[in-house]
């Protein structure tokens, strides 16, 4: 087939606009041809659930999902009852970004609260954590993160074991939004398991969409305890089981088999620190957030974001005029300096 695109494109929209990576193709050729058994009942799922425990620890267990927002309902589904509620940022994924997912296919409220920097404390899911036992209001049961968050920052270990503290005395079940928890892995130079199982992460959405895979994330249960035995048939129910789920989990397989998910996200941060860095030495743009991961938060000089539009895409972030570059596992150095040309000559031209 004739390519409807132009291969070498390149934009700073979002890490889900990019291809999939050449291993990630290799792998999904791999675990072609021939007959396994469906719905997880093949050798890749199986092997995936040993790679699993290799990163999060022997209890972890891996359900290969389709997409983010069916992953983070799923996760969270596993974790309530029908009248619990979910604490999380304003910013949250789940609240901003999920239409009404969370509540139509859910079935739980959010209580949201404004976090500086996108990163809830204890002291945020206090203010929403409370009325248990009054019948009138919904139990909050769950508090979620977002890892890295969606204003590009990180956690650090320190500040989830806070987390995960609070919401084991409180009987809060913790879930994590790891549609980028590479990035943050990555960034501070830490596995995978030091930022979930062993800070109190009950259970995780892990993505895979974001960096490098074709499709899929992956709901991993790290704590059995404080989830539901049934999110097999939530799965089901949530029509997130997948017929020929060896191809989700072959690909997870090449992520998690050696350091690919490592290499692809120190990628994605490394160029979104070269941006950084020379976005702040343009004129008349301000960093909004830190850039602690792979997406970068500034404001442009007024007019000029339209200008920088006409070389490549990227999002309006908020009403304050903030926009927003993401850096994928494939954005190369020279993607970076030719959007600081344009980003410079716009800057001039204003």
């Amino acid at each position: 087939m004739t390519p409807l695109h132009n291969p070498r494109s390149h934009t700073f929209a979002s890490d889900n606009y990019s291809g999939v990576h050449p291993e990630i193709l290799a792998a999904l050729a791999a675990a072609n041809g021939g007959h396994v058994g469906a719905y997880g009942n093949d050798p890749y799922t199986a092997h995936l659930q040993t790679l699993v425990k290799r990163h999060f620890g022997e209890r972890a267990e891996a359900f290969p999902v389709f997409n983010g927002t069916g992953a983070n309902v799923l996760a969270l589904q596993a974790c309530l009852p029908r009248w619990g509620a979910v604490v999380c940022a304003e910013t949250a994924h789940i609240n901003a970004d999920e239409s009404t997912a969370p509540q139509a296919v859910g079935g739980f409220k959010l209580w949201t609260v404004a976090a500086e920097n996108g990163k809830l404390t204890p002291e945020l899911i206090a203010r929403e954590a409370y009325g248990y036992g009054f019948e009138h209001r919904a139990q909050p049961l769950a508090a979620s993160i977002t890892q890295s968050t969606e204003l590009g920052t990180v956690y650090t270990p320190q500040e989830i074991r806070t987390i995960g503290a609070f919401c084991r005395q409180h009987g809060v079940a913790l879930h994590m939004d790891g549609a980028r928890l590479a990035n943050a892995a990555a960034a501070l130079g830490v596995p995978l398991r030091e930022i979930t199982t062993d800070a109190g992460v009950d259970i995780l959405s892990f993505g895979g969409t974001k960096n490098g895979l074709l499709l899929g994330e992956c709901v991993v249960v790290l704590n059995p305890d404080k989830v539901s035995d049934g999110l097999k048939y939530l799965r089901k129910l949530n029509l997130q089981l997948a017929s020929k789920m060896r191809f989700i989990s072959a690909q997870f397989i090449a992520l998690l088999e050696g350091d690919l998910w490592r290499e692809t996200a120190q990628q994605a941060n490394e160029m979104a620190k070269r941006l950084s860095d020379g976005l702040q030495a343009i004129g008349g743009v301000e960093l909004v957030y830190p850039t602690e991961a792979n997406a970068v938060f500034v404001k442009l000089p007024q007019g000029a974001a339209d200008k920088v539009r006409e070389h490549t895409y990227f999002y309006d972030w908020d009403a304050q005029g903030t926009s927003r570059f993401v850096c994928s596992f494939d954005t190369r150095e020279e993607d970076v300096d030719a959007l600081l040309a344009a980003v410079r000559r716009a800057a001039e031209a204003v």
